[in-house]
C-alpha cells in the first residue's frame, strides 16, 4: 500500500489537497476548481529554478528543483505555489478534514 504525503489547499472558494508519493514519485492533485487544479499541476509538473536558502537570511543559492524527485523538492515547491497559481497550501489546515470534508 502507497503512504501519501498530503497537504491542504484551496483555491478559491474550493478546498482540496494535494498528495505526493515518494516512491512512484507522482504528485496528484485533488482540487474542486479544474482551473485551481490545472495551475498547480502544471506548476508542480515542471522543474523549478528558486533561490534556496541556506545557513542565514542573506545566504541563497540558485537552484533547479524538479518538485516529484524528493519530499524534500516537494515541500520546497509548495512554497512557491500561491505566488504562481494562486492555489494555497492550507499548511496547518488538517489534511484528513479536508479529505472527508471537501468544502467550506
Amino acid at each position: 500500500m502507497a503512504e501519501y504525503y498530503s497537504v491542504a489547499v484551496s483555491y478559491g472558494d474550493d478546498l482540496g489537497w494535494i498528495d505526493y508519493d515518494e516512491a512512484a514519485k507522482t504528485i496528484t492533485v485533488n482540487l474542486g476548481s479544474d482551473e485551481g487544479k490545472k495551475k498547480a499541476k502544471a506548476f508542480l509538473g515542471k522543474p523549478l529554478t528558486l533561490q534556496v536558502p541556506h545557513e542565514t537570511l542573506m545566504d541563497f543559492t540558485e537552484e533547479t528543483i524538479e518538485p516529484w524527485a524528493s519530499k524534500e523538492n516537494f515541500q520546497l515547491a509548495l512554497t512557491r505555489l500561491w505566488e504562481n497559481t494562486e492555489v494555497h497550501v492550507d499548511w496547518s489546515r488538517p489534511v484528513d478534514y479536508v479529505k472527508a470534508h471537501p468544502h467550506y
